[in-house]
């Protein structure tokens, strides 16, 4: 692992990924500067407290990189901040907790990215890993974009443990590195008031990939027309998933059964009745899962006691209660256009929206013909 003792750093943002970064650099030895553009009392900085760190609080100003080694952006920190563009002038490096992990982690990391379905397809896999080590001293770790930043357990990770990580695009925009296992779920138009352009969100997707080598595996839908765009950058093993069936390795349904073709054998995994998980997008969520389990070599016992009895995720077609005879859905997570889409087709029943939030310069078409 690297060595940060003395290294001065430089973090920006004190959400909950900043936080986790601040705490383990600090505790490893680095000389941690964190800043924030909310003042103290907006901030719960008595997490940190037990902790020697300098904070510079309610502005990022420039003075933060005179002695800097190293400066970290949280998520929520755009990569074109002045800051973040003088630091790279002065040749200081710009990276991000998910970089350090990474680069650090002794087990090898099973990334997972696309616009959607990336939690419900990480926290499946990780259902799955768990099932297939339980018995075992092995450990299954999941978190990233979800839950608990996967720095803050960097020091318990062994070698042989698993770890699937989830990452957005508003991570992967910095990463020099690409995990062992990389997934490109899907490919739609979203947060472009961060990225700009289609092409821009594109370029920092696909970071997942170009940072692969030849004996790292990549997972892509071939059912995604942007996804499987992608294809041209694998540098290693090819997987895809789909409903259809296909000519390559990876998963697919035939029969009421989702099947796996990996080292030229075809094996069924279990039957699509056994999915709880409500829609075809859903579907294509678990066929990644499957693909990635198959491709961390977990066998497909452990699979389907990974698909049995989930549910889901909450807030994505996350069931309340019903009253009154309607059954009510929190799918508050549809924060695109596509999103919603396919949810109310996951309904065979008519439906009744409640929607609201604010514009990401996304396209509405689809949903307004709906």
């Amino acid at each position: 692992m690297e060595n940060w003792e003395g290294v001065r750093v430089v973090v920006l943002g004190l959400a909950r990924q900043g936080k986790a970064l601040t705490r383990y650099l600090t505790e490893h030895g680095a000389e941690v500067i964190a800043s924030d553009l909310k003042r103290e009392d907006e901030l719960p900085l008595d997490e940190l407290s037990d902790l020697e760190i300098q904070f510079e609080l309610g502005d990022h100003p420039h003075r933060l990189l005179e002695q800097a080694d190293l400066l970290c952006l949280s998520g929520g920190i755009p990569a074109d901040l002045p800051l973040a563009q003088q630091a790279r002038l002065q040749g200081i490096r710009v990276a991000n907790d998910s970089q350090l992990f990474l680069e650090n982690s002794l087990a090898p990391v099973i990334g997972i990215t696309g616009s959607a379905g990336k939690t419900t397809t990480t926290e499946l896999l990780g259902r799955m890993g768990r099932a297939a080590v339980e018995g075992s001293k092995r450990s299954v770790w999941v978190g990233g974009n979800i839950g608990r930043p996967l720095i803050a357990d960097l020091d318990q990770i062994k070698q042989d443990d698993l770890v699937v990580m989830e990452l957005s695009s508003f991570q992967l925009e910095l990463m020099t590195a690409s995990p062992k296992t990389a997934a490109v779920l899907n490919l739609t138009p979203n947060h472009l008031d961060r990225h700009h352009t289609l092409e821009a969100y594109t370029a920092a997707k696909a970071n997942i990939l170009n940072f692969q080598l030849e004996d790292d595996t990549a997972v892509l839908s071939r059912e995604d027309p942007a996804a499987w765009g992608l294809r041209n950058y694998v540098q290693g093993r090819l997987l895809s998933f789909g409903v259809r069936p296909f000519d390559g390795e990876g998963t697919y349904v035939e029969r009421g059964q989702v099947r796996l073709i990996l080292g030229g054998e075809e094996v069924r995994l279990f039957p699509v009745e056994a999915i709880s998980l409500r829609g075809p997008h859903n579907l294509q969520n678990v066929l990644a899962a499957s693909a990635l389990a198959g491709a961390a070599g977990i066998e497909p016992e452990a699979m389907l006691a990974g698909v049995e009895g989930f549910t889901g995720v909450e807030h994505r077609l996350e069931f309340v209660r019903t009253v009154g005879g309607a059954d009510w859905y929190n799918d508050s997570i549809a924060t695109a256009p596509e999103r919603t889409v396919a949810a109310i087709r996951s309904f065979g029943e008519p439906v009744v929206l409640l929607a609201g939030g604010r514009d990401k310069d996304l396209d509405w078409g689809e949903l307004i013909t709906l």
